[in-house]
This record gives C-alpha cells, structure tokens and sequence, in this order.
C-alpha cells in the first residue's frame, strides 16, 4: 500500500488529536487553558471552516453525480413531461377555437 501525501496529512492530524484527547484523559494537558488561549482558539476555528467547506464541497459534487448519473427520468419528471405535452396540446386546441370564433364574427 502507497501512502501518498494527503493520507500522512490525515494521520498525523488524527494521531495528533488522540495524542491531546490521551493527554486530557492523564491530566497531562487541560484543554480549558487551550480553548482560552484566543490564538489557539482561532487557529481551532479556521481549520474547522475549513473542513467543514471542504465536507459541504465533496457531498455537493455527491449529490451532483447522483442526479447527472441516473440515465433515466424519474416518475415525477416523467410525469410532469406528459402535464407539459397535454398543457401543449389544450393550449394549440384553444388557440384554433379562438381563430374560429373570431372567423366566425366577422361573417354576416
């Protein structure tokens, strides 16, 4: 198994945050000195928008691929194509009344 970049980067992270959540549980480190240092806080907060901008990226290109992927219309698409084409049909049938009875009112 090849380990590229971007899967070092999400082991460390993650071997780095079980490292604090370790030195908690020992009394080691306290996270309320963490949180109440503002620096620290606002590195946490940028790195969480991060993520979660990135999360809402890949699960909108998800969702995309499952709507463009699906080869066929579904039943409320297919359903709603027939209301067009009849809506087409009565809309052509109205407009040919209309002609004949303006045709026929300028008849004596």
């Amino acid at each position: 198994m090849t380990l590229n970049r971007w899967t070092v980067l999400w082991l460390v992270t993650v071997s780095l945050l079980l490292t604090v959540l370790a030195l908690e549980l020992i009394g080691i480190v306290s996270l309320e000195d963490l949180i109440a240092n503002p620096i620290l806080f606002l590195i946490a907060f940028v790195i969480v928008a991060v993520l979660s901008a990135v999360g809402a990226m890949f699960i909108g290109v998800f969702v995309t691929h499952r709507i463009f992927a699906s080869e066929d219309f579904t039943p409320f698409e297919r359903e709603m194509l027939t209301m067009r084409e009849e809506v087409r049909a009565i809309k052509r049938r109205l407009d040919e009344l209309m002609d004949r009875s303006r045709g026929s009112k300028g008849k004596p």
